[in-house]
């Protein structure tokens, strides 16, 4: 199409040129100045057909995000769109991982071209809605919302998740026009934040904002004590502690009406910013929200690349969600260590290694599939996990007895269940609180995450 329309311009061009030489002599300084007016003319049409088939790039500020409904049930799902915003500030995202992790993943294209522009991978809480027993007989619901780098042209979002055999499947589709007038553009409510630690540029760190859930006005200061307990804590351990100059962390100030969360099984309910509430999926320490609007719109007037959610109870509980964000409670003896364990959920992708505890899931993992977890394995790809890492010496599957305690390995029991699942240490932060650290395994998934996602 280019081509035809370069040569039917130059037939033009030469159907001008002879006009102005037929008419030399009358016209002779208008035939000599020919030349340029056809080079400019030619120039200012070429470059108008390159801007407009140009593909699609990120613009220097600006996010883009996209609402959704969550909606399904054992047998069903599908997404709804709610709303698309302009957010006037840029967030540190990779633009293409180079891992494949998460149950879902979202892609956005060039409408034109097709050029993939950015791609991100994750598993919310609604994903673990269709492994539980309700699923099989309601349907529910869910909002959530998609982010990524504000584009030059128009593109296309696609949302895929996983299929029994962990393949790619595409359920939902939509072209996105970024000058639609139905792009909201709003100001966003901004609210009061600490800085617990500023290490640098937003486009080389990793923000990271925690964001206060069942503290009302008056308890704020404890709120910001909280969450630098907590932030210690993390980058106490390694490998946090080893690349904290590459973290940054604020503490937003969100009020909530009453103090603390809904407990159902205590028939105790709080009005709260986010909704937050135990028993998720009828487990009393499952501490989560679902109302994940809510949590969106706290932190659209400020940069982040990692959501975390501190609860104001003293209740031991807690939920991590791989690219989506992590939430515990503040005030409860663990909550130290659950932090830094949803944490390596909600970060670096890591699975539960326990498998003994009582949990709402079945048949979460399939045994002829391997995880796309770093720290887990089935053995149907074991090549693929922490293989290297292993001493010849050390037999796989490896025994749990004191032998091989502190020795990186593959003992069975993990993901939930006793079997067919197997974790790559007989402890780990991922397992127990016991554990004291992140065992080997964790630590270099962690470790490979801070450096795709920082400089």
């Amino acid at each position: 199409m280019f081509i035809f329309f370069v040569d039917s311009f130059l037939f033009i061009l030469y159907k001008i040129d002879t006009y102005f030489l037929k008419f030399n002599n009358r016209f002779k300084n208008l035939y000599m100045s020919r030349y340029i007016l056809t080079s400019v003319v030619f120039l200012l049409v070429w470059l108008s057909c390159f801007s407009q088939s140009k593909s699609s790039v990120p613009s220097e500020k600006g996010t883009v995000r996209y609402d959704v409904i969550f909606v399904g049930s054992a047998d069903t799902f599908f997404l709804v769109h709610d709303q698309t915003k302009i957010l006037t500030k840029r967030d540190g995202d990779v633009l293409v991982d180079d891992v494949d992790y998460g149950n879902y993943r979202y892609r956005i294209n060039d409408v034109v071209t097709g050029q993939l522009i950015f791609k991100k991978g994750l598993s919310p809480l609604f994903y673990e809605w269709f492994t539980t027993a309700e699923a099989k007989v309601k349907t529910a619901s869910s909002s959530y919302s998609f982010f990524f780098p504000m584009t030059v042209n128009d593109v296309r979002f696609s949302f895929d998740v996983r299929d029994a055999k962990n393949n790619w499947r595409e359920i939902y589709a939509d072209t996105i026009y970024i000058s639609d007038f139905h792009v909201v553009n709003e100001t966003p409510i901004v609210y009061a934040i600490d800085t617990i630690l500023f290490s640098g540029k937003s486009d080389e760190k990793i923000d990271v904002a925690i964001l206060a859930e069942g503290y009302t006005e008056s308890e704020m200061d404890k709120f910001s004590k909280d969450a630098r307990r907590m932030v210690d804590t993390l980058l106490g351990c390694q490998p946090f502690k080893e690349y904290a100059n590459r973290f940054n962390f604020i503490a937003v100030k969100v009020p909530s009406l009453e103090s603390g969360s809904d407990v159902p099984g205590d028939k105790i309910y709080k009005n709260t910013a986010f909704n937050s509430t135990y028993y998720t999926f009828d487990s009393p320490r499952y501490l989560t929200t679902s109302d994940m609007k809510s949590v969106y719109n706290a932190v659209d007037g400020v940069v982040w690349d990692h959501l975390i959610v501190l609860v104001n109870s003293d209740i031991y509980g807690g939920g991590g969600f791989y690219n989506s964000m992590s939430i515990c409670s503040a005030d409860n003896v663990r909550s130290n260590f659950v932090f830094c364990h949803e944490f390596g959920h909600a970060f670096a992708g890591l699975a539960d290694e326990y498998y003994t505890s009582q949990v709402s899931y079945e048949e979460f993992y399939r045994g002829d599939v391997e995880p796309w977890e770093p720290n887990i394995t089935t053995l149907v790809d074991f090549n693929s996990k922490w293989k290297p890492m292993i001493y010849n010496s050390t037999p796989i599957p490896t025994p749990r007895d004191s032998m091989f305690v502190g020795h990186i390995g593959v003992f069975e029991g993990g993901g939930y269940v006793e079997k067919g699942v197997y974790s790559p240490a007989t402890t780990c932060w991922m397992k127990e609180m016991a554990a004291g650290k992140f065992c080997p395994v964790c630590q270099d998934a962690i470790r490979k995450t801070i450096l795709r996602q920082s400089k």
